[in-house]
């Protein structure tokens, strides 16, 4: 199976450029399931029904989403949807869910803790829903894990964790595409960061003066989204149906 996985969508210029690249960027892949982090979808921050289905009706298949899950008040109206997946070390009395089961293939969100909401550990939530999908009959061989987290340390971290248990770890949360795609040695496809979709000339996705005055001045800023220069970041896995285990990965960047 060819994976498509996005990274976090910011704003309504983000899901107007998902609409417009999604469907020849699956089509030149052969993609068959496409995951995007759609936590930033809602006026660059949080998630609420109309941008959850501008990005479905784009073609994705799965939307996980991050520390801003619960950001906006109309979250409620989507993050029940069986295919929106907040991490799944939240607290239990949470709303929503911290995986699915999506065109075979089993996608999870995690969530750092350093810089986040208070959260369970996400190493031993992985831990957790790995036991869960197992149970499942049958079983899927390919998962996708989110991790939405600050530090490259943890991701790296987790990266080498999960390594020959999951097809792979993919980094969100900082919008800025790293540059260590690769295989780990036990057949887990990982990279830092998987980017963003947002302005090229921002500051992870706001309107760059906005940003520079907090920083100069300390006060209180009202942040924008950028609308030009949108740009698509993500990466696309191969990954082998029967073993799960990842034989490419490719960073895209459009």
């Amino acid at each position: 199976m060819n994976i498509l996985f996005i990274g976090d969508v910011i704003g309504s210029p983000g899901r107007e450029k998902i609409a417009d690249c999604l469907p020849g960027l699956k089509e030149r892949y052969g993609i068959g399931l496409t995951v995007v982090n759609g936590e930033n979808a809602a006026g660059g921050i949080g998630i609420v029904k109309k941008a959850a289905d501008e990005i479905f009706s784009a073609g994705a298949d799965v939307i996980t989403l991050g520390n801003h899950s619960f950001d906006k008040k109309e979250y409620a109206e989507i993050i029940e949807h069986p295919n929106v997946v907040r991490p799944a070390n939240y607290p239990e009395l949470v709303p929503g869910r911290g995986f699915t089961v999506a065109a075979g293939a089993a996608i999870v969100s995690l969530m750092g803790r350093f810089n986040m909401p208070s959260v369970d550990s996400p190493f031993s939530a992985a831990d957790a829903v790995l036991k869960k999908l197992s149970s499942f009959s049958p079983s899927p061989k390919i998962i996708v894990v989110d991790f939405h987290a600050e530090l490259t340390s943890e991701k790296a971290a987790m990266g080498y964790y999960l390594d020959g248990r999951v097809s792979a770890v993919i980094g969100t949360h900082t919008h800025v595409q790293t540059a260590d795609e690769r295989v780990l040695p036990h057949g887990t496809g990982y990279i830092t960061d998987a980017g963003m979709v947002g302005g090229l000339n921002s500051v992870i996705g706001v309107e760059k003066g906005a940003v520079i005055k907090k920083f100069l001045t300390g006060m209180p800023v009202r942040f924008e989204v950028e609308k030009e220069d949108i740009v698509i970041n993500g990466v696309v896995l191969r990954v082998d149906d029967e073993t799960g285990r990842c034989e490419h990965i490719e960073r895209i960047k459009k």
